[in-house]
C-alpha cells in the first residue's frame, strides 16, 4: 500500500510539473535568442563544432562500448517516462550526464567524449542513443522548450533514406560527423528501417534566452534536477552499472 501510495504521489508530482512548464513556455519562446523553429541552425551553436571536428575520437569510443551492446540498459529500464513510446530491447543507452548526475564509471570508459561534453555550455544530458534494425519510434513531444535536442550522426547504415526523424513536419537524415538541432517540444518520431545499428550522440542543453527568462529557465532546470522522476532514473542507471561492472568482472576472467 505505501509503494502504490509513493507511486500516486510521484505520478500527481509529475503531472503538476508538465502543466507548470506548458504555461511557462510562451515566456520561453518570447525570449529565445535562437530559433524557435522545428530544426535550427548549427551556426548557431558554436559549442557545435568541436563536436564534430573530433566525432571520429567519439566513434573510436563508441565503437568499443558497442562490444557491449546485449548488456546495455533499454532506454525505458532508465526513465520509465519513455514506457509509452518504446516497450522493447531495441533502443539502448550508454548514458554519462543526466540533470546534474555523473556516470563515472561510463565517463571513465570514453575519457575523450566526456572531455568534449563538459565544455558544452548549458549541457544537461547526455548519451549514446542506439537503434537496433527496424526500430520505430512514434511520434510524441518533449515536455519543455526550455531546453534544445542535439544529435551528432555516429554510426548511421545505408540507405540512408530509410534512417531519419521528422520534426514538426520536417524531415531529416543523419550524417556521420554531421549535427542536427532540433527543438523536440514539437511533434517528433524517429525510424531505422535498415539492416544496420543507428547511433548518435544524444545531448539536451539549455536554450539561450533574454535574461529575466534565462534565469527562471535555470531554475526551472535545477528543479528537474531534483525531481521523483530524475532522482528514479539515478537509482535505475546506478543499478546497472553495478550489474554491468558484475558482467565485465566475468567476461575478464
Amino acid at each position: 500500500m505505501a509503494e502504490t501510495l509513493r507511486e500516486r504521489v510521484g505520478s500527481m508530482l509529475l503531472e503538476l510539473g508538465a502543466r507548470v512548464l506548458q504555461v511557462l513556455e510562451w515566456f520561453v519562446v518570447r525570449s529565445s535568442l535562437v530559433p524557435t523553429t522545428p530544426f535550427l541552425p548549427v551556426e548557431s551553436f558554436p559549442w557545435a563544432h568541436p563536436l564534430e571536428d573530433n566525432w571520429k575520437v567519439i566513434r573510436a569510443e563508441l565503437d568499443d562500448v558497442l562490444r557491449w551492446r546485449e548488456h546495455l540498459p533499454n532506454f525505458q529500464d532508465i526513465s520509465t517516462d519513455q514506457e509509452s513510446i518504446t516497450d522493447d530491447d531495441r533502443w539502448k543507452t550508454y548514458f554519462f550526464f543526466g540533470y546534474g548526475f555523473r556516470s563515472d564509471s561510463n565517463c571513465a570508459q570514453c575519457p575523450e567524449t566526456t572531455r568534449l561534453l563538459e565544455d558544452v555550455p548549458g549541457m544537461t544530458t547526455a548519451f549514446f542513443s542506439i537503434l537496433s534494425p527496424g526500430k520505430r519510434i512514434p511520434e510524441h513531444r518533449g515536455p519543455y522548450k526550455g531546453v534544445i535536442r542535439y544529435h551528432l550522426g555516429l554510426l548511421v547504415p545505408e540507405p540512408r533514406d530509410a534512417c531519419g526523424i521528422k520534426v514538426g513536419g520536417q524531415v531529416a537524415h543523419w550524417e556521420e560527423g554531421r549535427s542536427l538541432v532540433f527543438d523536440d517540444a514539437y511533434e517528433h518520431e524517429a525510424w531505422n528501417d535498415t539492416d544496420g545499428v543507428r547511433v548518435v550522440l544524444f545531448m539536451d542543453v539549455i536554450r539561450p534566452l533574454r535574461f529575466p527568462a534565462s534565469l527562471l529557465n535555470r531554475a526551472i532546470i535545477k528543479a528537474i534536477s531534483v525531481s521523483p522522476f530524475v532522482q528514479d532514473a539515478k537509482r535505475r542507471h546506478l543499478a546497472w552499472e553495478r550489474r554491468f561492472e558484475a558482467v565485465q568482472g566475468r567476461t575478464s576472467r
